[in-house]
């Protein structure tokens, strides 16, 4: 029983110390494994429906949270030779001293700190503290939506266009009253959270890769559409990601703009590499005439992201902002205000985590794992490469603080990250302060 307790990652985790799983299975009391095997089968019910009606356990994972919240108060039982035994659930609450060896905060890039997700939407109001009386989960795909209420086992389906999305808004409860959970689906998911936060709801939108490895945590390893609506509404349920801000009307076709002209720098390449290695007279027309085409068209998106910018009074005034600092040019900036809206809103640690550009720790016992950067928005990250690559040369305080630690040993992509790190942070500041960059050699 141990051992099937001890795979189940939500909603909470019991586990035995290692001297304390030795234990015989006596030991627990029965009163004790009643309530074990009741908080297995509340989960168990939830990842495999069919079973319901075997086991006869409801499908509402209210009451398995509070059991084991009141068995982590409680849970000690004495065995045989004096030695107790403590089940506890993984809350702050249950640690009795704390470790030495860590900090007395939490790790500002740590789980139990981060209360926003990164994702590629403006991150809004945190649900933590609200109160909702329904959770839905849907997973998109390009075809066809599946709603899933609560965890139930039916599903609804509609079509994934624009009358398949009003017929399924008509089927949502009131607005704000339940909290909608849908995963990022390479944009098909877009018109669907834009039409229901413009419908009032509450709408988190989520990283696929985090459900599935919820999925997986709880033990849920079969995959269907109609299981991964389920299982995104009880991910919803149990971790309350944050939803969703409603954006400017055209904040979509910057995006757009943005995106296309990156699509056509990266096809720009790819056809400067083969006319590299063309031999053919044909070959070499062909090429260059796909490299004017796709030139004119990147002036061209170039002219409409401008005139796009310069039309929004906010979006102005941040580009003039940011290009007041060395290294900042007009790509940089553009992409910034499509792809980062968050810029000023959050701290220098919130803001290099949704990036990508935190140093996280990778340590396991005396091991001592290289930090490297994980995650995060890479097309604002290969932005600031190119900024920091500029910067390094005509920005002094980029320049200087690149020499220092070149001069420390550290290796050059470490030193290119850190100064993409230090650019951000500062852009982050001058836009939370209002402020133009001055160089703080002549302050």
């Amino acid at each position: 029983m141990l051992a099937r307790t001890n795979a189940l990652k939500a909603p909470c985790e019991l586990r035995p110390s290692s001297r304390e799983s030795r234990l015989p299975r006596e030991n627990l009391g029965k009163r004790n494994l009643n309530q074990i095997d009741h908080l297995f089968k509340a989960v168990r019910a939830i990842t495999h429906p069919c079973m319901l009606h075997s086991s006869g356990v409801s499908l509402d994972t209210t009451d398995a949270v509070a059991l084991a919240s009141e068995r982590s108060e409680e849970a000690k039982a004495t065995a045989a030779d004096g030695r107790s035994l403590t089940l506890e659930c993984c809350n702050a609450d249950t640690v009795r001293e704390p470790d030495r060896r860590r900090p007395l905060v939490n790790s500002p890039y740590s789980r139990l700190s981060r209360d926003k997700l990164s994702s590629s939407h403006l991150q809004g109001r945190d649900t933590s503290k609200m109160s909702f009386q329904h959770f839905i989960g849907i997973d998109v795909s390009k075809a066809k939506l599946d709603l899933a209420f609560d965890e139930q086992a039916t599903t609804t389906v509609v079509p994934n266009d624009p009358k398949g999305i009003d017929e399924l808004v008509d089927l949502l409860p009131e607005a704000k009253s339940c909290l909608i959970v849908i995963e990022a689906t390479g944009n098909y998911e877009r018109p669907l959270a834009v039409r229901l936060v413009e419908a009032g709801h509450v709408v988190s939108v989520v990283n696929p890769r985090q459900v599935r490895d919820f999925a997986k945590a709880i033990g849920q390893l079969a995959k269907t559409d109609k299981i991964d609506a389920r299982i995104i509404a009880l991910f919803g349920k149990l971790t309350r990601p944050r939803a969703v801000a409603k954006t400017k009307q055209l904040q979509g076709e910057l995006d757009q703009l943005v995106t296309r002209r990156r699509q056509l720098i990266g096809t720009r390449t790819a056809e400067k590499n083969r006319q590299g290695q063309a031999v053919s007279g044909a070959v070499c027309k062909s090429i260059q005439r796909v490299l004017d085409a796709i030139n004119n068209d990147i002036k061209e998106i170039d002219r409409e992201i401008q005139k796009l910018v310069q039309s929004d009074d906010d979006w102005k005034h941040r580009a003039e902002l940011l290009g007041t600092m060395p290294g900042i040019g007009d790509v940089t900036s553009a992409t910034i205000i499509a792809e980062l809206p968050e810029l000023g809103d959050l701290n220098r640690r919130e803001i290099a985590s949704l990036v990508g550009l935190a140093p996280f720790n990778r340590d396991s016992g005396q091991m001592r794992g290289k930090r490297s950067i994980f995650g995060g928005r890479g097309s604002v990250r290969s932005a600031l490469y190119m900024a920091a690559l500029s910067a390094r040369r005509y920005n002094p305080a980029i320049a200087a603080f690149s020499k220092r630690l070149t001069e420390q040993g550290k290796p050059p992509k470490v030193v290119i990250t850190a100064c993409m790190r230090k650019i951000l942070i500062t852009l982050n500041t001058m836009v939370k302060t209002n402020t133009t960059w001055e160089n703080p050699q002549n302050a």
